[in-house]
């Protein structure tokens, strides 16, 4: 069987999942990245709760004519802004199975320049 690339995706993510877990306190912070937009979720696993998001379809970003990787810090700093709107301060970051690299590190960035650790 050739291992293809959303299939050593999915086998990436699963070993992540073991370890990370969101709960109230500090939720999981948690990436998809599409061909042209990411997203950022904060979830609670223990009530299976969406607890804040953002993405790039944000009209405010969406509007803009730059590359995705600053599109994807904008979106860290949108969904910073939103978490401490909704309490969060402390999060678990959950890069779902995407390398550390390019627009995921560019979000995670963004997001502790808005004041989120993790």
């Amino acid at each position: 069987m050739a291992i293809t690339k959303s299939y050593r995706r999915e086998r990436i993510k699963k070993r992540i999942r073991k370890v990370v877990y969101g709960d109230t306190s500090s939720p999981r912070m948690s990436v998809f990245r599409s061909n042209k937009d990411i997203y950022v979720q904060f979830i609670d696993d223990n009530s299976g709760k969406t607890l804040a998001s953002a993405s790039s379809k944000v009209k405010d970003i969406a509007a803009q004519t730059i590359n995705k990787t600053e599109k994807a810090r904008m979106v860290g700093k949108l969904a910073a802004e939103k978490a401490k709107a909704a309490g969060i301060s402390i999060v678990k970051f959950d890069r779902n199975g995407y390398l550390y690299h390019g627009r995921v590190k560019a979000l995670a960035e963004g997001a502790r320049e808005g004041g989120l650790q993790f």
